[in-house]
């Protein structure tokens, strides 16, 4: 799958403070899955996400990422960030909810972004998002945190 291969390529782990470890094993500390599912609904109305094989115009696609501490002390302070394809519009579902966005990749802010406008505050299209970040403050000795985000093929 394409846009599942271009992500995982250009996928960062941002920031790593992992106190008494040097950077060199911050890698290896942490292990990073990515899946890419579909959003398919069933005749009840719940939705549920299977993997996508191919996704036409107009799929919801999600994306998630999920990072294991593989060794056997906390890790703390860890900000990942999920760059959404160029392919895909964020449709404004993520989980955890505490996301940051950005519309350049460098800077982040509190979601819904906002900007002025004529002199007024609005929000800025989600269609103009370009990644997320989550801070996750701490993440214990062999255990597992996982965000996602939800996207729409353009």
């Amino acid at each position: 799958m394409k846009f599942l291969n271009a992500l995982r390529a250009t996928l960062l782990i941002t920031t790593v403070s992992l106190g008494l470890l040097t950077t060199a094993h911050a890698e290896e500390a942490l292990k990073m899955e990515l899946t890419a599912n579909k959003a398919v609904k069933n005749a009840d109305g719940k939705i549920s996400y299977v993997p996508a094989s191919t996704a036409p115009t107009g799929t919801i696609i999600q994306y998630k990422a999920t990072y294991t501490n593989t060794i056997d002390q906390n890790i703390n302070d860890i900000a990942v960030t999920l760059p959404i394809p160029a392919n895909m519009t964020f449709n404004g579902e993520v989980s955890p909810v505490s996301a940051q966005a950005s519309t350049d990749g460098k800077n982040y802010a509190d979601m819904p972004l906002m900007r002025k406008v004529d002199g007024k505050v609005v929000k800025v299209p989600f269609s103009e998002y370009r990644s997320l970040r989550w801070n996750i403050k701490l993440l214990p000795a062999k255990k597992s945190a996982t965000v996602s985000l939800n996207t729409i093929v353009n």
